[in-house]
């Protein structure tokens, strides 16, 4: 272990599969802030930590069961000339989760009674958790089929997972508050998983979409929506994006 420990590769393997699993773990954070967001206030940081630590064991968990997550790969059935393995159906069916609860939650905030938007309507601690627990096993063993194409010792998996978790719930709480407290970036992060479900969906049926695409759209539509808060929060005439025309100029 101490040897593995001196070998420069070992901190490099660290390091990147660390931020591989942060990177992965985003979408995991903003689907758990939206859950706990329907929690009274006193509930919900007990929540959003007892999500990311069930998280963490469950991605663990996972890593100890390597041979269980090969064979997930292996055809169980054809439908429409598609064959389906276990793996493809945990996705297919974590994607349609993704789907439906992204979806009613817009229609929550969109067509909701007047008094009655989504942060306001309470749902009870366990069903919280129990939605948290489905979709931490969609996400986890994606996490961890990542893990396993980049890093071979099951030691730096494990650590890079921890060290995510430690650091996501160093984030969580600022990341669900910020959610709550603009609306805007509520929708824009349910748009988000809306998006996500489809990935996985299409990765379930073999039709794999590259997740910088997705990354990448995500990290713009963020910013764009960054100056859009910034412009609101100025109590200033609106910004002129152009030179007023002078006849002087012809």
């Amino acid at each position: 272990m101490l040897e593995m420990l001196l070998q420069p590769e070992t901190w490099i393997a660290f390091l990147t599969l660390t931020a591989l699993e942060l990177v992965l773990g985003i979408d995991n954070v903003i689907f758990i802030s939206i859950l706990v967001d329907k929690l009274p206030n006193t509930q919900r940081e007990m929540a959003r930590r007892i999500g990311l630590f069930l998280a963490m064991f469950m991605r663990i968990g996972l890593l100890f069961l390597l041979s269980w997550i090969v064979g997930l790969t292996a055809p169980l059935f054809t439908a429409l000339t598609q064959e389906i393995s276990g793996r493809d159906l945990i996705l297919i069916s974590g994607g349609m989760f993704l789907l439906w609860k992204s979806t009613m939650e817009v229609h929550q905030l969109l067509e909701g009674a007047e008094g009655h938007t989504s942060s306001g309507v309470r749902a009870t601690f366990g069903a919280v958790i129990f939605q948290i627990i489905l979709i931490d096993m969609v996400f986890s063993l994606d996490s961890i089929i990542t893990a396993v194409g980049i890093v071979d010792e099951i030691a730096i998996m494990v650590g890079a997972v921890v060290a995510s978790v430690g650091l996501m719930l160093l984030f969580a709480s600022a990341i669900g508050r910020f959610v709550s407290a603009h609306p805007t970036i509520k929708m824009l992060a349910l748009s988000f998983l809306f998006v996500i479900g489809m990935v996985l969906v299409a990765d379930g049926m073999d039709h794999h979409v590259p997740k910088g695409y997705i990354y990448f759209a995500m990290a713009f539509s963020v910013g764009v929506e960054m100056l859009n808060i910034r412009l609101r929060k100025k109590q200033t005439a609106p910004v002129n994006l152009r030179e007023a025309y002078s006849r002087e100029m012809e």
